[in-house]
């Protein structure tokens, strides 16, 4: 049988997603409750692999195993077995032919900061302070010239291999607790797929731009020219957060 786990999970503490030697990972902690549970070890695939310190509301996964445990019950099964910061919210029974990869049509990630002088301990473990005075204007603007489909080479990190740097891009929207300049500012980028560190580094683009620092010529110099020197800096990972995948199909 093919199960699915929709996954919650504080990066704080991990090196990312995928098991890796040298780090903790979710995929790691995930696995191993799954043995426990289990029995024997099963691969668990995720809908793509949040870096170091990157959170997820709604992480997606499959694996595939052959037990008694019905769909509905695993969510509870393997929870017992995982750490505070990770937990599964949902698991079902998924089609045979589901990948949470491969099958996936959108995805969307939040990137959060925090407008102040000073930091706020209570907010800086999944959001990033900003000090500096920024446009609203500038940044809703910013969002309009990211969407639709482009090269985005210069918003991925270096040493990442990819077949294509394209992606599109269906929306940025930019949400703010205070039109004013101050409070809290979420970036939800939704696009079909996400190059390494991309969202990151749009959203240091899009507040680069909003303070002042890049024009609009860069950023279209960017996107139409592939040039590296007219993006923003990459923002830190604890303010990306995972928030959804779609898979134009109903499986929790």
């Amino acid at each position: 049988m093919k199960y699915a786990l929709l996954i919650a999970y504080d990066g704080t503490n991990y090196g990312g997603w995928q098991i890796q030697q040298n780090a903790v990972t979710v995929q790691e902690k995930l696995t191993c409750a799954l043995e426990r549970v289990l029995g024997f070890t099963v691969n668990v695939t995720a809908s793509g692999r949040t870096d170091s310190g990157v959170h997820a509301a709604a992480q997606v996964c499959h694996f595939e195993a052959d037990c008694t445990i019905p769909p509905e019950r695993m969510a509870d099964a393997v929870n017992v077995y995982l750490p505070d910061d990770i937990r599964v919210l949902q698991s079902a029974g998924a089609p045979e032919n589901f990948d949470a990869v491969k099958s996936a049509k959108k995805k969307t990630y939040c990137y959060r900061v925090y407008l102040s002088k000073r930091t706020n301990p209570l907010k800086d473990r999944y959001a990033v302070n900003i000090k500096f005075d920024i446009d609203f204007e500038k940044l809703y603007k910013a969002a309009k010239i990211f969407e639709g489909e482009h090269d985005f080479k210069a918003y991925c990190a270096s040493g990442s291999q990819v077949k294509t740097t394209v992606r599109t891009i269906y929306s940025v929207e930019v949400k703010t607790a205070d039109f004013r300049g101050s409070g809290d500012v979420e970036i939800y980028v939704t696009g079909n797929g996400f190059l390494y560190n991309m969202v990151r580094t749009l959203a240091g683009t899009m507040l680069d731009f909003a303070a002042g620092r890049l024009t609009e010529t860069d950023l279209y110099n960017s996107l139409e020219k592939c040039d590296r020197n007219s993006v923003g800096k990459t923002m830190p990972p604890q303010g990306l957060t995972l928030e959804s995948v779609d898979y134009g199909i109903k499986l929790f």
